[in-house]
């Protein structure tokens, strides 16, 4: 007698979802919330690895992106850049950061400007250090094809996209 294997259907974490018309979308949505968990934890844990322990995911995501191209950043640059709406969230951090002399801030004209201190600039580079040894190196060894990661995250960017407008209409319902 022959055993027929039943099929689970797609992983979702909200079935009432994957149940309209486009249950890919819920696998997609559940992948996104498992990932970014384990992202932040990863990040939050490289960091305290790089000898900055305690920081917040946010304030990990503001310090790379303030020492990147050595160059200052105003804040909306910041909220732009990580899609941030409430400006409170990012002046915390960043007050954060300055605290444990990682930045500094300034101001270009009214626009308040943040940039790495030597101090925020070595932890980055530790960050680096700790994050091949530990994640690169074993990323590596999936043999992943580098290319089609670049095209999932440029579809992963698009579908970001449709994530705000989809936000902007729920708000005027």
């Amino acid at each position: 007698m022959r055993e027929e294997r039943q099929t689970v259907g797609p992983v979702v974490a909200a079935a009432h979802l994957a149940a309209g018309a486009m249950p890919a979308l819920s696998e997609i949505e559940f992948a996104m919330t498992l990932m970014h968990h384990s992202f932040q934890r990863w990040m939050v844990r490289c960091m305290a690895a790089a000898g900055q322990p305690g920081l917040q995911p946010i304030a990990v995501h503001l310090l790379h992106a303030v020492a990147h191209r050595g160059r200052e950043k105003t804040l909306a640059e910041l909220c732009m850049m990580f899609n941030i709406e409430d400006t409170h969230v990012v002046t915390y951090a960043i007050k954060k950061l300055a605290a444990l002399d990682l930045v500094k801030s300034s101001r270009r004209g009214k626009e308040k400007t943040v940039k790495a201190t030597p101090k925020g600039i070595e932890a980055c580079r530790r960050y680096h250090e700790v994050r091949e040894a530990l994640l690169v190196d074993s990323m590596r060894r999936l043999n992943l094809d580098e290319e089609a990661l670049s095209g999932i995250a440029a579809t992963m960017r698009t579908i970001s996209g449709q994530y705000d407008q989809a936000a902007r209409s729920a708000a005027i319902l």
